[in-house]
């Protein structure tokens, strides 16, 4: 057991673990957030999906030891039903989900996506964006619409978070 520090949806967090616990496992273990999933556990379905110092990455091919110091930012941190983000609306709106088990990593890639650019993408960058993440329910038109409204809101409404 070692102490880890880090920081987790902008509050810093200590969490005493083995190093080599999966940071998947320590967000949904031992902080309780449990939005992230491991269907794989082999980093290529996207399902544990997070921001790790702004970048998308599968939580279940980093080891606790190694997030020590990072900016970590999960699904929950995204936004939660309270105070969605406009890709959270954008996928409800939409219809985006269905069973919901991919739905929180495909959230938090599409929020990295959208916070990397200031034009609505074409269906190409979406689908190219969203290649980590798969859905076995949906057929991804639905995820690739609210992609593109949660695009077109965010450039038409710079600030305005709602898509209400």
């Amino acid at each position: 057991m070692k102490p880890i520090r880090f920081t987790v949806n902008g509050s810093p967090r200590e969490v005493n673990c083995h190093p080599s616990k999966t940071l998947l496992d320590v967000l949904r273990e031992d902080l309780n957030l449990t939005a992230s999933k491991e269907c794989c556990g082999k980093g290529e379905c996207g399902s544990c999906s997070i921001l790790v110092d702004k970048e998308v990455i599968c939580s279940c091919l980093v080891l606790a030891g190694q997030a020590e110091g990072m900016d970590i930012t999960t699904c929950e941190g995204v936004g939660l039903t309270a105070n969605m983000d406009i890709v959270q609306e954008a996928f409800v709106s939409e219809g985006a989900t269905q069973c919901g088990y991919c739905t929180p990593g495909l959230i938090v890639s599409s929020r990295a996506f959208l916070n990397s650019i200031e034009h609505i993408p074409s269906v190409s960058e979406i689908k190219t964006a969203l290649g980590g993440n798969l859905c076995r329910c949906t057929g991804y038109a639905k995820i690739i619409r609210a992609v593109e409204t949660a695009a077109k809101h965010q450039l038409e409404n710079k600030g305005k978070l709602s898509l209400r």
